[in-house]
């Protein structure tokens, strides 16, 4: 990231950016009553659109109607309707998909090929899209370019999360103001291969679709595939951005200053958007940071962290405030990555506990008080090469367990 960008943090979310808006409402899809449960995004002009989606092999309906607009590279508007996947429900869901998007296409008097979908709730059952239909029409007439439109997309998409997860920032590119907005949606099923359960951005960049993917798909290898909640990536996941050129810079179509420049915030904006995910795990008390460095390589300090991060053991003592740090060296020795235990060194909130193949000589007080706070710092130094990454996750509680025992009942 270059060290002069700037950012300045604003209101507004995915409404932030100019020449959009967003509503969020009530179709009916969710069963607490008054939950918003269908969020619209729609631009006032033709928009660059790139996107990343669920390596999953049972990708729902949704996914495969976004990533064919995604590959035209041109977008309008973004429905998205919380409290059913549409997921493993066969040709029924490919037709309730594409409904989506020619309902909002008719009232928005937008072509549906422009207009990418969204879901996330409960996988199998078979959307109610008569009330989906009807929610894109009250969610057109409820668009707003405020933070009150950004504000109620965000409570639309959401399911167990606790808390809305919106950002949005403002920089120089090109001499011009370039607003950058972002919500997503992800609380538990979170441990992604491209990046979270439904991810939304936009900006009023002027910007190519192919460099628009480019810097998609860099901030989220840095951001979104960097967090775990509980291991399991979801059939729905989507991380979708949308760039209408409203700010008027000179159009990005190369590499350069101005790239730079726009990645950079789009990378902040994710970052901040996956740290908030991580934060909100299901049942979660305790937000960690675990942070490789000296691996033989990027991946594998990747691969170390994110098996840390995915370990059960090491997530139940972090909530216990334990300092089990053999839990954590079990499973970065496990993972498959170069792990020489004679080199590695371990802290645990800053403080040693592991080195030269043995407990260091921190008394395990100060190990223990380094665990209790909320937000806990792992540290693994493997000093075998260059490679370094941080990963994100929570803790793992008996509240999890609680939520999702009752979930689809």
């Amino acid at each position: 990231m270059p060290r002069s960008v700037k950012f300045r943090k604003v209101a507004g979310g995915v409404a932030a950016a100019k020449g959009f808006s967003a509503a969020g409402v009530r179709c009916g899809l969710k069963l607490k009553k008054n939950a918003l449960d269908l969020g619209l995004i729609v631009s006032d002009r033709p928009c660059s659109v790139a996107g990343v989606f669920t390596t999953s092999r049972a990708a729902a309906a949704p996914v495969g109607w976004s990533r064919d607009v995604v590959k035209r590279g041109t977008a309008r508007a973004v429905v998205a309707n919380s409290g059913n996947a549409n997921a493993c429900t066969g040709e029924r869901g490919a037709r309730d998909a594409a409904a989506m998007a020619i309902a909002a296409g008719q009232e928005l008097e937008i072509d549906p090929d422009e207009i990418c979908v969204a879901s996330t709730g409960v996988i199998g059952r078979p959307l109610a899209i008569d009330k989906v239909v009807a929610g894109v029409l009250d969610a057109a007439e409820e668009l707003s370019p405020d933070e009150d439109g950004g504000a109620a997309f965000a409570r639309a998409i959401i399911t167990t999360d606790t808390v809305e997860k919106t950002i949005a920032v403002r920089l120089i590119v090109d001499g011009k103001v370039v607003t950058v907005g972002g919500s997503c949606k992800g609380s538990g099923m979170i441990c992604p291969n491209m990046a979270t359960m439904l991810a939304f951005v936009t900006t009023d960049a002027a910007i190519s679709s192919a460099m628009l993917q480019a810097a998609v798909r860099s901030a989220a290898d840095v951001s979104f595939n960097r967090i775990t909640v509980d291991g399991d990536m979801s059939t729905n996941d989507t991380l979708l951005v949308l760039a209408n050129g409203a700010a008027g810079n000179k159009r990005i179509t190369r590499t350069g200053r101005a790239f730079e420049q726009f990645a950079a915030a789009l990378e902040f904006v994710c970052t901040h958007l996956a740290k908030m995910i991580a934060r909100d795990g299901e049942g979660a008390t305790k937000f960690v940071e675990i942070r490789v460095r000296g691996a033989a390589s990027e991946s594998d300090a990747v691969r170390i962290g994110r098996a840390i991060g995915n370990s059960p053991l090491v997530k139940c003592a972090i909530h216990g405030n334990d300092p089990n740090w053999g839990r954590i060296i079990a499973s970065a020795a496990a993972c498959g990555a170069r792990f020489e235990p004679a080199k590695a060194r371990l802290s645990l909130g800053g403080k040693l506990a592991f080195e030269k193949g043995v407990a260091a000589d921190t008394p395990l007080t100060e190990l223990e008080a380094a665990m209790k706070p909320k937000d806990v710092a792992i540290e693994l130094d493997l000093r075998l090469g260059k490679g370094a990454a941080t990963v994100w996750t929570c803790d793992l509680s008996r509240e999890y367990i609680g939520i999702n025992a009752d979930y689809h009942t």
